[in-house]
């Protein structure tokens, strides 16, 4: 079973691809769009567009760009776009988010959970600014250690120490490179459980409502692994914070 569709069933119940609650992320978008009545925003790795779409249904005269590489995902946003009634509004790209190019710059750039996709924090915002209109904003949404990792840890997330840092660095590193945080947001440690319990219950539930399908049995080894690495691992030493920034 592949990465995506795996990505795909462990979400189905908690859309948001990050340890956020419906909530914080209105939160977080009306923090991020009360500037303007009018504007563009861009999520670069969008997923099946929660971010946007929500955004949308509340700002009901901005417009809104997707980009990610999972075509599956973008059918799944366009279809929520639709229910919504939003979908003249946003446009959806199948492509790598690094190879993305606009003629008009965006009001708002958002990657939340996915700097992977540009190699971290700093490319992604290196990406961003190259988007972004004069004024706009970043909500971009990174990891960090809440304590010092221990190599379990590391070795159960695949990861390197200096992959991220603790939240006092990760700020200092974010303002060194020109940007100011003028909001954020740090998930606590029940959005984490909520989070983790959503994507491996989800998985395993589709595995057990599947149990003649090829992949059942991968992907309840995959939800059994994540929860091991999760309750076992980095529980409560990877944190996740969420910034709103504007240029200098």
């Amino acid at each position: 079973m592949d990465r995506q569709t795996i990505s795909r069933l462990a979400h189905a119940h908690h859309p948001i691809a990050a340890p956020i609650t419906d909530e914080s992320v209105a939160r977080l978008l009306a923090r991020a769009t009360e500037h303007t009545e009018t504007g563009r925003a861009l999520d670069l790795g969008c997923g099946e567009g929660a971010w946007l779409v929500r955004a949308l249904a509340a700002r009901p005269h901005w417009q809104a760009v997707g980009v990610d590489l999972d075509a599956a995902a973008l059918t799944r946003a366009r279809e929520t776009a639709t229910a919504l009634g939003v979908e003249r509004r946003i446009g959806l790209h199948h492509l790598d988010a690094r190879e993305f190019k606009a003629k008009e710059p965006f009001d708002l750039v958002l990657n939340v959970g996915a700097t992977h996709a540009f190699g971290g924090l700093l490319p992604t915002l290196a990406a961003a600014r190259e988007l972004l209109a004069p004024g706009g904003l970043v909500l971009v949404g990174e990891g960090f250690w809440e304590c010092e990792p221990a190599q379990a840890v590391l070795d159960g997330l695949g990861a390197a120490r200096d992959d991220f840092a603790d939240l006092a660095t990760t700020t200092d590193r974010v303002m060194a490179d020109g940007w100011t945080p003028v909001y954020g947001y740090v998930s606590s440690l029940q959005e984490w459980d909520d989070y983790e319990f959503s994507w491996t219950g989800s998985l395993s539930a589709w595995a057990l409502d599947h149990p003649d399908h090829p992949d059942a049995a991968a992907a309840r080894e995959a939800a059994d692994r994540h929860r091991t690495e999760w309750l076992h691992g980095y529980r409560g030493t990877l944190g996740f914070v969420t910034y709103l920034l504007r240029r200098d």
